[in-house]
């Protein structure tokens, strides 16, 4: 069950439209988890968590997907899915028709039988090069089913400074931002050095082989001379996407503005 579904259900019973023992009853018909033989499904990650569970296709058959997928979509709250491929993602939509599929993200979103609630606050996705494409599109595919906006600055590496200077006055009203770079890790150093707000490093796995497959990206993030820039584990731009979300729904609950908005 989804935070809103819950609260709405809950102003109902402050207003006398719904009896308490009604609520009750909804809470306990919605199961807190869901076994199967192959899974165990958290359906109250949302109340603790804000976002309900999310699938890792990885790993996983065609069928296992399809089954966990239409566990979480019973409630109305749809699914997301990541890290799924050409099978998981052909078995999706044909079980699902309003399913987005995006292959470059690799993931699969049905949306919720009620609209996601924008969020305040703009999330920006920088990328060092097209080659990070893949894992910031999941960053922001997984930021969107957060109710996220999201802005862009695409193919902005330190090897053309002035490329990520150009996007200075985006970056100023974003609440927190995501970098993708591979190769030598450079550019969230760059970003952290501009702005204020949380800065969420992304290594991804490209580059030629002294990259050591995103480790040398990795460690050059850890060590960033720009203080205060979080790091996420190789390729994880989903991670990224959760953690930006997290620090953004926490300032909200202190009634902190973000810092393109109320």
């Amino acid at each position: 069950m989804i935070p809103d579904r819950a609260l709405a259900l809950l102003r109902q019973v402050a207003e006398g439209v719904v009896r308490p023992e009604g609520a009750l009853a909804a809470f306990v018909e919605e199961p807190g988890a869901d076994a199967l033989d192959f899974a165990t499904i958290d359906h109250h990650r949302a109340l603790r968590q804000g976002y309900p569970e999310v699938i890792f296709a990885q790993g996983k058959t065609p069928e296992q997907v399809v089954a966990i997928a239409a566990r979480l979509a019973s409630s109305g709250d749809g699914f997301l899915a990541t890290r799924t491929d050409g099978g998981h993602q052909e078995a999706l939509t044909r079980r699902f028709e309003r399913a987005e599929i995006n292959p470059l993200a690799r993931t699969a979103y049905l949306p919720p039988d009620a609209p996601v609630r924008a969020a305040a606050g703009r999330l920006m996705i920088v990328t060092a090069g097209t080659s990070d494409g893949g894992v910031a599109e999941e960053a922001a595919v997984t930021a969107g089913a957060l109710g996220r906006e999201v802005a862009r600055a695409t193919d902005v590496g330190v090897a053309g400074l002035h490329r990520i200077l150009a996007h200075r006055a985006a970056l100023a009203g974003a609440a927190a931002v995501i970098v993708v770079a591979g190769m030598d890790g450079a550019l969230p150093s760059v970003v952290g050095g501009l702005v204020g707000v949380p800065v969420i490093a992304v290594p991804t796995s490209v580059g030629y082989g002294a990259s050591f497959g995103g480790v040398a990206a990795l460690l050059a993030m850890l060590n960033s001379c720009a203080s205060g820039v979080t790091v996420v584990n190789i390729d994880n731009g989903f991670g990224a996407a959760m953690a930006a979300a997290r620090i953004l729904r926490a300032g909200a609950v202190r009634g902190e503005a973000p810092a393109d908005g109320p």
